[in-house]
This record gives C-alpha cells, structure tokens and sequence, in this order.
C-alpha cells in the first residue's frame, strides 16, 4: 500500500464467505461431519470464570495497583478465552438449544462486568451476513471513528485503549436489529447481581481487577490485534478476511481461524483447523498472520494503515434481517 487510504474501499462485489462455502461445499462434502456441537466449550468457559473470581479474591487485600500487572499479564488472557466461549455460544455451537447457549454466554460474561454477551450475539450475527454494510455491521469503525483516528500512531493506540467504548457506540447505528430482548434482559439482570456480589463478598479492589483484565483483553494489549487481524487490510488492498496461525489460538480456542469460521460459521472451533486441512486449495493461497505481538505493533506504527484499512459495500445484497448466518449448513441440507 502507497499510502494512508482516507476513505473506506468501498466493494460492489457480494462478501466472498458465501461464495467460497458454496465452492468448498462442492469441492469437499464430507465438510458436513465437522458441524457438530461442542459442550467442552461450556466447561473451559466455567473454568475461567473459577480462575478469574480465584484471582480476585487472592487480590482483594492487596493495593489497587496490584491488579493492573495481574490484569495485564493473566487476566486479560482468561477474559479474551471467555469473549471466545461467548462468541461460540452467540453461533449456537456449545448446546443444542438455545436457552443453553444463552446461559453458556452469560455465564462466560460474568467476570467482564458489563452485560454485553447476549446483545454481542444480535449484532454479531448480522456481522457475518452484513459483512461491511454502515448500517448493518457493527464492526465496520464509524465514518467520525475512522477520520478522527486516521493513521497517527498516538490516535490509534488511544482508539484501542478505548476499544471497548467505541465498539458500544457503533452499536447505535445499527438501528436495525434488535437491541433489546428477553435474553438480552437476562443477561443484564444476571450480571448486575454477580458484580454486586463480588462488590459485597470481595470488595472494590477484586471487582477493578475483573474489570481490567476486560479492558486489556479487548484493547491495548497484544490480544487486542485480533480486531485488526480479522477484517483490516494490512497485508492486501484487496482481501477482505484474515486468519490468524499462531501460538496463541491454543488458549484462544482457534479464534484465529477467522476466514475458516466466517467460511463455515456451523463448526464450532475445536474442527476449524480441520476444514484448512480438509481443503487447503481454499485457504493457502490466502494471506495470513502468524503474530499477533507483530501485528500489534504494525498497526501502531505503520503509517500506511489508518482506520479507513477496510472494506465496505452499499449493497446488502440479498440476505435479510432474519437470516442467522447457517449458509453452509442451508446448502448441506438443500
């Protein structure tokens, strides 16, 4: 890239998802034994809720400061899984019903204080069918987001920093899913009574702990590249979708794996490395990252990378507000 784009790359051709799970679909058949579900997912979430509530309770007579370091360097870790075992419940691929996934995600959100697992779900889906729509897809930055952040290295580290403000924001946009529900609701409820007993059993200092080991899971930490890796264009003016290979997917539960989900969104993350085995033709020719430390810093400080290093389209195609993101299990099933 020449330079600093200063304006979104605005696409006319349909997100490439659907069409490389028709390909691959045709190709590779037998890609239907890995859309099964994963209750382990529930499991690995429960035990990270256990270690982050253990963390702060050992941290709860201990000096304020102490939680930034522990936060940082553990915390954060455990909180980006549980984002993971939130982002597999909000796809359906932990139980098969959806009042279990629906407590699946809830729990996981416990330790990030802010109840955002189910409204995540409703604006992730339409994410995944309304890839780089203004209107529609909530991680597409905001017009003022990108032009206020543009490509200076100081800007872009406080917009990650804030990352989680922002995502929250970009959210009222979107005025047309759907922003609160009985789930949604539950949600709220159930997590307002686990902070206040945190707050009541452990005090002011454990609760500041889960809160920032939520704030650097997100944001600046080397975690927070994923939102960079996923969708920006660091590597190509021209792909859309990034997969990340590298050490951290095994505590991240493959969430690397990002063309291959967005590809085959029924396979939950244990199988995800399966369908780059399965059909290689498919996804080596792609370009992929393999470090998100690297990457971290390249977004920082590479000038020729801004906010507006990504891809939107005008035209939602024809896909509607209803449609739940199961194309390749609708073309098994036809």
């Amino acid at each position: 890239m020449a330079s600093a784009p200063t304006a979104f790359t605005v696409a006319t051709a349909p997100e490439p998802h659907r069409i490389r799970t028709r390909q691959i679909i045709k190709a590779h058949p037998e890609v239907k034994q890995l859309m099964t579900r994963n209750p382990t997912t529930f499991l690995i979430g429960l035990g990270c809720v256990v270690a982050q509530v253990a963390l702060a309770y050992f941290l709860r007579d201990k000096a304020w400061y102490w939680t930034i370091p522990a936060a940082y360097l553990v915390g954060a870790f455990f909180s980006h899984t549980l984002f993971v075992v939130i982002h597999e419940a909000a796809h359906n691929l932990v139980f098969k019903k959806i009042w279990q996934n629906v407590a699946t995600g809830i729990l996981a959100n416990f330790p990030s204080i802010f109840p955002t697992a189910i409204s995540f779900k409703n604006f992730h889906i339409k994410h995944h069918v309304f890839q780089g729509v203004h209107e529609l897809d909530a991680d597409l930055p905001d017009w003022y987001e990108a032009k206020l952040i543009h490509n200076y290295s100081i800007g872009k580290a406080i917009w990650l920093f804030f990352f989680p403000l922002f995502q929250v924001i970009r959210t009222a946009r979107c005025r047309e899913v759907a922003t609160i529900d009985r789930y949604v609701a539950a949600n709220i409820v159930a997590q307002i009574a686990f902070d206040a007993a945190i707050v009541y059993f452990f005090g002011w200092t454990a609760l500041l702990y889960l809160f920032l080991s939520f704030w650097f899971s997100v944001g600046l930490h080397p975690l927070g590249a994923r939102w960079i890796q996923e969708h920006y264009l660091t590597l190509s003016d021209s792909q859309e979708t990034y997969s990340y290979y590298g050490r951290l997917n095994g505590i991240n539960l493959n969430v690397g794996f990002h063309n291959e989900h967005h590809d085959m969104p029924s396979i939950p993350w244990n199988n995800l490395p399966k369908i780059k085995a399965i059909a290689p033709e498919f996804y080596e020719p792609l370009l992929a990252h393999t470090s998100y430390t690297k990457l971290f810093f390249k977004f920082l400080f590479d000038q020729e990378i801004s906010l507006y290093s990504r891809i939107m389209r005008k035209e939602r195609g024809t896909a509607t507000l209803k449609d739940q993101s199961v194309p390749d299990k609708e073309l098994l099933s036809a």
